[in-house]
């Protein structure tokens, strides 16, 4: 029998729920698809907790996923039974099948297992238009990011790198900061032991940052504003402690006529082509070896609640991934 996690009231981790799931046939312009692995995101948890609303209930989370296509509906040209493939996005993930649109799928490289695939692509997507698009990170240009052991952290640091940035990343205890620094991160800060405002000003001979990179939040807001130089950039794209505060623009300008933007990876991947463009971009870093992925750490489906649970404790690092 076919399974599925299902949300049917929003909360903590226990209302996830593990049962039976009847799957549909395809239709027009859709595949089915059948699951080998399947992505943990921190946006899971917030569809899951209601702070991102679902579009109704109950619902099965997830965002990410690889598997191979089983059945294609009609219509769909790009994609055939026995592909192996990969997207992100849209919600439905955590199940052993299900139908999806063609349009949001790719076809996974020989060079990328599936494991690594269904680990990336929201993750490596992320990275890849913050580093190329939210700000342009060019040679020499000195960045902060915070989280730098997480897992769009882990493969953003690479990246920045590989494009010649020099980068500062925040961690959380000296396990993760050791984290950091094997992936290339210049300058690590713990910032439950350091000042991280300070350092970076010591580390920039207090000209600051051109861009930060802040998945965090509402613990890291607003003193972010203040590592960043004259007209610098600041990139919220999370909010793993919760959300930020109301705030007046004009603080922008008091600290130094500063950028900010609030992006999501749907707004990058919009359509087929710039999906395309963002998992060729991916993929290709990766099979150089700009980009190196651990191997991520795997729970079943069947114990998403724990996962959920660990990920929230901040007992992973990297990317976790759900087996069917």
């Amino acid at each position: 029998m076919l399974k599925a996690v299902f949300v049917e009231q929003t909360g903590d981790p226990s209302v996830l729920v593990y049962k039976n799931h009847e799957i549909s046939k395809p239709s027009s312009g859709e595949v089915l698809i059948s699951h080998t692995a399947i992505g943990l995101n921190f946006i899971d948890t917030y569809f899951r907790s209601g702070l991102y609303p679902a579009p109704s209930l109950p619902f099965i989370p997830g965002n990410e996923a690889a598997g191979i296509v089983e059945e294609v509906g009609a219509e769909v040209t790009n994609f055939k039974v026995g592909d192996r493939i990969a997207y992100a996005g849209p919600l439905g993930s955590y199940a052993h099948k299900r139908t999806i649109d063609a349009s949001k799928i790719v076809k996974i490289p020989d060079s990328i297992s599936d494991e690594i695939a269904a680990s990336v692509m929201l993750k490596g997507m992320t990275a890849r238009y913050l580093v190329k698009e939210s700000y342009a990170i060019q040679a020499g240009d000195n960045v902060l990011y915070h989280a730098a052991a997480g897992g769009v952290g882990q493969i953003f640091t690479q990246w920045a790198k590989y494009l010649g940035a020099t980068v500062i990343g925040t961690v959380g205890s000296d396990k993760k900061a050791e984290i950091a620094r094997s992936l290339g991160c210049d300058h690590v800060i713990n910032y439950q032991t350091e000042d991280f405002v300070q350092r970076v000003a010591d580390i920039t001979n207090n000209v600051g940052v051109e861009a930060v990179y802040d998945s965090v939040g509402k613990d890291s807001f607003p003193t972010s504003l203040d590592c960043l130089r004259l007209r610098g950039t600041w990139i919220s794209f999370g909010q793993s402690s919760g959300p930020l505060p109301d705030f007046n623009l004009s603080i922008l300008s008091q600290k130094g006529s500063l950028r900010c933007t609030r992006p999501s990876l749907f707004h990058y991947i919009e359509t087929p082509e710039r999906l395309a463009e963002n998992a060729r971009d991916l993929f290709e870093v990766i099979a150089a070896g700009h980009v190196k992925i651990s191997s991520p750490t795997v729970y079943a489906l069947a114990d998403a609640k724990q996962a959920h649970e660990d990920l929230e404790n901040r007992k992973t690092t990297g990317s976790v991934i759900l087996k069917p």
